[in-house]
């Protein structure tokens, strides 16, 4: 039976072409210019984009790549299946046998025939799609192999360069499994093809003659040794890739591994290769009987080598003596886990904490004490909000950021924020296209407090807010307050206009007559984003944006520029796609400009017998978790350096890279691939060192591996019995509590000759024990120094203080209980309780000082209804056993070392008063809605018992019972203070009589607000 295409039947007579209809040609015009349209609004924006920020080089590699790539990947792919299907249809017998098997194909053949054509293209090109997309994605692998840059160092199995393992084994790995998927779907082309044209036969005796053509035989035979090939490489590159693999107790290669599973890669790797042999035999000499015996053994081999070897191996060799047997290994994976994560020069001493507080021993650290800090930037923001929002359309970050300025020539801890632009605070009235995208353009200022001091009545100490602007900065002179690029920036903004045209984007408002100050972004001078004032830029950006406005408005004029893709974290992952970034970015003022702050990292899973960690669960703690603040990407690494620092301008929005670690080859490949856009340390000037910082996630990171391998010792690590973690945060809400995050403080470790900016945490014992003592104290050198384009030598330093196995230190979770179980102490949080009050606990901070371990907890009140924002209205301070509770940090630290500590902490002298003025929201006010008994507004004097307070909701309340409320509340204040008094002054019998009438004060009270409940309730 032949299957030659039959003749096509002539045809009678010529048919005169069809007349193409002049409204289907317009049709097919309009839809290819909308398409073509909607393309170069999605694509063309990106490469203006681009081009205005100087980076459009790494958008053209990027796209290069990928469409090199893809093209690559479709030809590969498409062009071996369709040479497939084509080299099987054309080898085709001319007359199938005979069998029943056949005649049932017929049926299918005649079906298939007239779609033969279109199948053999569609099939390929829509494979080959896949396969091209698939290749694309690979695009940072193979330029990263392409622009390889050795380590230096080289692995202890192989004795290869690391830079294998990081740049050319993945690149290996893809292209040996791609080109084994490639086979495969070409093999079963091939397959498919000869069996529906009769090459290959399934089924009939042995004397309805051979079952495969020679044509279909040698085809077949050839992909198989192909595929088998493949699978001998991929065999052989298991070998090193087990290096990097995942273990049980640790990573890397282990004595199994090496003495079993690496020999037998080998042995299979040999044996593949033998089959594939046996395959090209087949080929020529027609006996397929060889290479299924080869199959065969090659199954055999994969389970007896492959599986039960290692696993006979490992049970009753390496097990029970697995100590032994492992120790080597277990040293190559603390080695490697040290180098990669950047923990191999950690500082460590044995710390003999004292748990004793006598007078006078924080005088050797009078610094550090001076410094620490009392702002909460976790708690503080409403009260940031509250006193210097100024309008509904502001907001500030929920998690403020701590820095450091340096304010009459004295460095100070600040907790900054940046007053950024809400657009979803403006009334309904207010929004619209004009006010959203062309008025309402940015936020404004930056308000900055002094984090060791506290302003009066408990509130932040500013000394830079305001609008317009006032403070340090401003008078500094050459600030600029606009913020244009933020977090929380709108969608897009339209900016500028001529020259002499009246301005509308809104500055700030203001009293006077006009209401407000408007501003013009001078697009004449300074690019901002791309222009928007030629026609088709307009059409382009209202298609991708969706508004037609755009097109049609008369502010969108040829001096425009559209603003969007604005928040500082977006625009560094656009231009460096190759850096995994810090989940905080932090504001600073730097030579007059607010720029944010970004750190960025290389990243790599491929470090041989390094320890693989998942980024999102070594960066999460109670941060995170309450602020929503973007944790690392879900990721597994083995490897990673702070190598870029980025910023990017508030006002303009130009990114800047910095390389920040010059000798790490993962940047000093990608700078090879993406040329001029990373700038040397050199360019980084002195205002802008001294606000960089340790970042928080690369510390976190690190933290959570020293949590282990502070052991150097394999045997130790194997018996894991000196095993840390850190602490849950004590302050945090629910049964199951986040990790208590690391703190930004200055502060002077013991081997430090002066206090430094530093990043700190704490380990308690790790495994299953609840015990929650400390058994370690790491900080981290966070300050590069000011001196432009040179890092300070000491930063980046880890110091660990280990605590001996047999202390009793109390770890945040025990001294958070003793706090709230301390009788001073719960009194006076019962008594701040009171009414329409809430306490907030602050971050309890950790500070190796007076020869131990001290501990300080800001506490904060605020009102239950109305306005709320927090002040900050008592200190606790604990130190060993010893517990201070006071107004102020100073007198908490006199209160636990015996009347004298020897030091005074930065609220001795009192609040610090301002010259930034209150600017609460519209509708608020400064005044929080409630005074504490703990405290007394110095302005208001004493309650008046006479003129009790208006009952709620209009009731009526005996004025008795709010005198008699008022009066047990200030006994209870004066016993507090004479117990404080008492206890300073080392009379505890005295101080017993006052915690006795604090008692009774206390009880008074509450038998009172129950009377004054039932009355107003109308009991």
């Amino acid at each position: 039976m032949s299957f030659a295409a039959a003749p096509r039947r002539p045809s009678p007579g010529g048919r005169p072409a069809r007349r193409r209809s002049p409204i289907g040609i317009a049709i097919a015009v309009v839809g290819a210019l909308v398409v073509l349209l909607l393309l170069l609004a999605q694509f063309w924006t990106e490469v203006l984009w681009f081009q205005q920020l100087d980076f459009a080089n790494v958008l053209w590699t990027q796209w290069g790549a990928r469409i090199a790539l893809f093209v690559a990947g479709f030809l590969v792919m498409g062009g071996l299946v369709f040479l497939s299907f084509s080299l099987a249809y054309r080898s085709r017998p001319i007359y199938a046998p005979s069998t029943p098997e056949q005649a049932t194909l017929d049926q299918y053949r005649e079906a298939i025939e007239p779609l033969r054509k279109v199948v053999m293209v569609v099939a390929p090109a829509l494979v080959g799609f896949f396969a091209g997309a698939a290749a694309a994605s690979q695009w940072q692998t193979v330029l990263l192999a392409l622009n390889a840059v050795p380590f230096g160092t080289t692995d202890p199995q192989w004795g290869i360069d690391l830079s294998f393992y990081v740049f050319t084994l993945p690149l290996l790995r893809f292209v040996v499994s791609f080109l084994m998927a490639v086979v495969i779907i070409s093999g079963i082309a091939a397959v498919a093809t000869h069996y529906l044209y009769g090459g290959l036969r399934i089924g009939g005796g042995a004397d309805a003659g051979p079952r495969t053509t020679t044509a279909a035989r040698v085809q077949l035979s050839v992909i198989a040794a192909l595929l088998l090939v493949l699978i001998a490489a991929n065999y052989w590159l298991d070998r090193y890739s087990i290096l990097t693999s995942g273990g049980a107790k640790f990573d890397g290669a282990s004595y199994a591994d090496v003495h079993a599973v690496i020999p037998s890669k080998a042995i299979l790797t040999v044996v593949a290769l033998f089959v594939a042999a046996l395959f090209v035999v087949t080929a020529v000499r027609g006996n397929w009987r060889l290479p299924a015996i080869g199959v065969g053994l090659m199954v055999v081999s994969a389970i007896a080598i492959g599986g039960i070897y290692p696993s006979v191996v490992q049970r009753f060799q390496v097990t029970p003596n697995a100590q032994d047997f492992e120790e080597e290994y277990i040293q190559r994976n603390i080695d490697a886990t040290k180098a990669a994560y950047g923990i191999d020069d950690v500082q460590t001493e044995q710390y003999n904490a004292k748990t004793e507080a006598e007078a006078g021993a924080l005088r050797e650290d009078a610094d550090t004490t001076a410094s620490i800090r009392l702002l909460d930037p976790e708690i503080v923001s409403p009260s940031f909000s509250q006193l210097q929002q100024n309008k509904q359309y502001y907001q500030f970050s929920p998690s403020l950021s701590v820095d450091r300025y340096t304010i009459e020539d004295e460095s100070r801890d600040t907790v900054i924020a940046v007053r950024e632009l809400n657009q979803d605070g403006l009334g309904a009235d207010q929004r619209n296209w004009v006010n959203d995208h062309t008025v309402y353009t940015h936020g404004f200022g930056v308000v900055a407090a002094y984090g060791n001091q506290i302003g009066p009545d408990g509130r932040p100490a500013f000394y830079e807010g305001s609008i317009p602007s006032t403070g340090a900065f401003t008078d500094a002179g050459g600030y600029e307050p606009r913020i244009y690029f933020s977090p929380e920036a709108p969608q897009y903004s339209i900016v500028g206009a001529p020259e002499g045209r009246e301005p509308w984007e809104l500055d700030y408002p203001v009293d006077d007559e006009g209401g407000q100050v408007n501003n013009t972004f001078p697009t004449q001078e300074i690019a901002a984003g791309p222009s928007v004032g030629t026609f088709l830029n307009k059409v382009l950006y209202a298609l991708k944006f969706g508004s037609e406005q755009i097109l049609f408005s008369d502010r969108v004029t040829e001096d425009s520029q559209i603003l969007y893709d604005r928040s500082p974290r977006d625009r560094v992952a656009k231009v460096a796609p190759y850096l995994t970034l810090d989940g905080r970015v932090y504001p600073a003022v730097v030579d007059g400009r607010v720029k944010w702050i970004v750190d960025g990292y290389t990243t790599s899973n491929a470090y041989p017998y390094s320890t693989s960690e998942s980024l999102d669960e070594s960066t999460a703690d109670s941060l995170v978790a309450a602020n929503s603040v973007e944790a690392l990407a879900p990721q597994q690494i083995n490897y990673i350096r702070n190598s870029v620092k980025a910023t990017v301008d508030a006002y303009d929005g130009s990114v800047d890279l910095y390389a920040w670690d010059a000798e790490d080859p993962l940047l000093q490949a990608w700078t090879k691939v993406f040329p001029s856009t990373v700038q040397p340390m050199s360019e980084i000037s002195g205002d802008l060192m001294s606000h960089l910082r340790y970042p928080e996630d690369l510390f976190k990171v690190q933290r959570t591996l020293l949590a282990s391998y502070h052991v150097d010792d394999a045997n130790e690590f194997f018996s894991g019995q000196d095993f840390w973690r850190s602490p849950e945060d004590p302050t945090a809400s629910g049964q199951v509590k986040p990790l208590q995050p690391p703190y930004y403080l200055t502060l002077q470790m013991p081997s430090q000759d002066a206090p430094t900016f530093s990043l700190m945490s704490t380990y308690i014992p790790g495994g299953g024990s609840d015990r929650n003592i400390l058994t370690g104290f790491l900080a981290v050198d966070a300050e590069p120094g000011s001196e432009a384009g040179v890092r300070s030598e000491d930063y980046g330093t880890l110091r660990l203080l280990e605590l001996p196995r047999n202390a009793t230190v109390p770890g945040p979770g025990q001294v958070q209980n003793n706090f709230n179980t301390d009788p001073t102490a719960a009194d006076g949080l019962l008594a701040l309780r009171r009414g329409d009050s809430t306490v907030i606990n602050g971050n309890l901070l950790t500070l190796p000082v007076g020869g131990g371990l001290l501990y300080v907890q800001p506490v904060y009140v605020q009102s239950t209804e109305g306005t709320r924002f927090p002040l900050l209205r008592k200190v606790l301070v604990s130190f060993g056993d010893e517990i201070g509770f006071a107004d102020t940090l100073d007198e908490a630290l006199d209160q636990v070392f015996g009347g004298d500590s020897g030091a005074n902490a930065g609220d001795a002298d009192g609040g610090v008063e301002t010259e930034v003025p209150d600017q609460p929201a519209d509708g608020e006010t400064a005044d929080p809605g409630t005074t504490d008994p703990g405290t007394t507004d110095p302005d208001a004097g004493e309650p008046d018992a006479e003129q009790p307070a208006p009952p709620a909701d209009g009731a009526t309340v005996d004025g008795g019972a709010r005198a008699e409320l008022d009066q047990a509340l200030r006994q209870a204040q004066q016993a507090i203070e004479a117990g404080e008094a008492a206890l300073a002054e080392g009379d505890f019998a005295a101080y017993g009589e006052a915690q006795d009438r604090l008692r009774q004060a206390l009880e008074a009270a509450l038998a009172a607000e129950q009377r004054l409940d039932t009355e107003s309730s109308g009991g």
